[in-house]
């Protein structure tokens, strides 16, 4: 479909705006990229600081594997990644419990065998989901167009598709609890780790079918990304304007206009006024109706379920304390056995043959953790010292958790930075900074990318399928199916 007059404006250069704005402006639109930082990549940028170049939030590459969504991305734009799978995806610790997580589960099935039925089923789920996203996913459908096109791919994937349909209002812990295996603590926490930090729940409450996707993660391949996980977001920017559109950095958008139904432009804080006939905003509903004017906030329903946000600590480090790792990756969960607000973290470290990420010697270290963000806010309106407070207590909190494996870890580090809530809504644009999509308990009650706005979608994480590379690129394809339909409704209206 050509589409050379038609003007797309996206708020937001992250990985789906970024995705869905180099495929527009491959088809023909008119595409301009508005980013309120002087760098793309959002949640998934790398930064440089003090001669390091640190992943700013997400650390690994999926989706890359043939057939994934960022390979079949990377094909229809000419990009080829400068990615490399990784023998292992992470290692997860747990006081003497230490599991790699290869693209084989022979040692979680030497550890836990009675997991292999579970793990079979798994991994069927996984492959028809895989293929059902091919080429975007027509979910949550908007009409009898996305009811044939599931149906299309759906009989290809039969009998398996049938089979999905028992797994669509399952939580992860029944179905733990079908193999039983909801008995077994050890497992049960393996499992919650996982899902917290891809699905943004735990097996109580996670949906079994999103669950089952994220949890093929390791097998499906996790990639090492060539410069850091930013890398793909400047991959895309080069591609919308190589492809004729525009991505300017510094522009904020503080408001969007409209009349009715309809967008008709959005201004930013240096003042200038940009047209629009259809927007795609690669924001969380809450940052988006922040945007939209008093009059219209009603119209973007905010996500009901609890949101997370994340502390992440930046540290220059000695690289020796690592070397014993058979990955870059490293999933510690505390002692005590609990998941959440600083008691599971996930470690990434930069590679040794990448010089230019960190001072001779030393490594880029990320110790994220799981936090809710209003503590900090409220932290912040006390004043600097209560702020600071809070961020002393949770660094040397993750700094024990990572100490609980590697004893040395204290001696190790050189540098040390942290980013809270407060600093993810700063650097990002996201109300109280959260971040990592939504908790997935529920197939059916996830949000697509339409608004209340005719004109309007969302892209990013917070729409379904959630977080990821994939995801969100998988995200961005059904934003761009439904801004076709209706610019293909408009063009046939009188």
């Amino acid at each position: 479909m050509e589409l050379q007059n038609l003007n797309v404006v996206v708020i937001g250069a992250g990985v789906g705006g970024l995705a869905a704005a180099a495929l527009l402006a491959r088809k023909g639109a008119i595409v301009t990229v508005l980013e309120a930082q002087d760098y793309p990549g959002g949640c998934a940028a790398t930064f440089a600081r003090e001669g390091y170049r640190f992943d700013a939030g997400a650390t690994i590459g999926c989706g890359f594997h043939d057939g994934g969504p960022m390979d079949m991305l990377g094909k229809e734009l000419g990009i080829i990644w400068p990615v490399s799978p990784e023998p292992v995806a992470w290692q997860y610790r747990h006081n003497s419990l230490h599991l790699d997580l290869p693209p084989q589960r022979l040692g979680i099935l030497e550890r836990f065998p009675g997991s292999a039925p579970f793990w079979k089923e798994q991994a069927e789920l996984a492959k028809l989901l895989w293929h059902l996203a091919e080429g975007g996913l027509s979910w949550p459908v908007k009409g009898a167009r996305d009811l044939a096109r599931l149906a299309r791919k759906g009989i290809a994937g039969l009998p398996g598709s049938a089979h999905l349909l028992t797994f669509s209002t399952k939580t992860v812990f029944e179905w733990l609890a079908s193999h039983g295996l909801d008995s077994d603590p050890d497992f049960v926490r393996f499992i919650d780790a996982q899902l917290l930090v891809s699905v943004q729940t735990t097996s109580r409450y996670a949906n079994a079918v999103n669950a089952a996707i994220a949890l093929d993660l390791p097998l499906s391949g996790a990639y090492r990304v060539k410069g850091g996980i930013g890398t793909i977001a400047e991959l895309l920017a080069g591609a919308v304007e190589d492809n004729g559109g525009a991505v300017l950095f510094r522009k904020k958008v503080i408001r969007i206009d409209s009349v009715r139904r309809q967008v008709f432009g959005l201004e930013t804080s240096d003042g200038s006024a940009i047209a629009a006939d259809f927007v795609l905003a690669n924001l969380p509903p809450e940052s988006l109706a922040l945007l939209t004017g008093p009059e219209s906030k009603s119209a973007v329903v905010m996500n009901e379920c609890p949101h997370w946000s994340a502390f992440v600590l930046y540290l220059g480090m000695d690289p020796s304390l690592f070397s014993a790792l058979p990955t870059h990756h490293v999933q510690i969960i505390s002692a005590s056995g609990e998941l959440a607000e600083g008691n599971s973290i996930f470690v990434s470290f930069s590679p040794g043959d990448e010089p230019d990420r960190a001072p001779e010697g030393l490594c880029a270290v990320t110790v994220s953790t799981h936090t809710r963000p209003e503590q900090w806010f409220q932290a912040k309106e006390k004043g600097s010292a209560a702020y600071m407070e809070l961020k002393s207590t949770f660094t040397e909190h993750l700094l024990t958790v990572l100490s609980e494996q590697f004893p040395q870890a204290r001696d190790a580090v050189r540098s040390i930075s942290a980013a809270t809530p407060v600093s993810w809504e700063r650097y990002t644009g996201r109300f109280q900074g959260l971040v990592g999509g939504y908790p997935q308990t529920s197939l059916f009650k996830v949000r697509g990318p339409a608004t209340s706005f005719d004109n309007l979608f969302l892209v990013g994480d917070s729409i379904f399928p959630g977080q990821s590379l994939p995801g969100v690129v998988t995200g961005a394809r059904r934003a761009i199916e439904l801004l076709l339909q209706r610019n293909e409704k408009t063009v046939r209206e009188p």
